[in-house]
């Protein structure tokens, strides 16, 4: 396995720790609003249950995401430490500088 040589891997390091830090920062965020729509008590009819819903799953969903981005930072952040950070995965070239800073947390060369 080769070792990216013309990276700063601090420098993503850092980039990929304050992204870490903003996306469980969400999380909390929704957390706490499904935790607030499940002791809602001002249902008066169908409709206001429906929005309930409707707002349950959409954060459900959200926090899905969210967790799933918190595995894939935290699986970069373990390539800076093996050495194979901006390596594809799936053909072994370097991945495009300018494809890391977009999206450093990035497998492969192709989107």
């Amino acid at each position: 396995m080769s070792v990216r040589k013309d990276l700063n891997f601090e420098d993503f390091e850092k980039k990929l720790n304050a992204e870490k830090k903003r996306v469980k920062e969400s999380i909390e965020a929704i957390k706490d609003e499904i935790d607030a729509l499940a002791f809602e008590d001002e249902i008066d009819d169908v409709v206001d249950m429906a929005e309930l819903q409707i707002d349950n799953v959409t954060d459900q969903t959200l926090l899905r995401k969210l967790e799933a981005e918190i595995a894939e930072i935290d699986a970069a952040l373990g390539r800076i430490k093996d050495g194979s950070y901006g390596i594809c995965q799936k053909s072994g070239k370097p991945i495009p500088v300018e494809r890391l800073k977009a999206n450093p947390y990035a497998r492969t060369i192709n989107i």
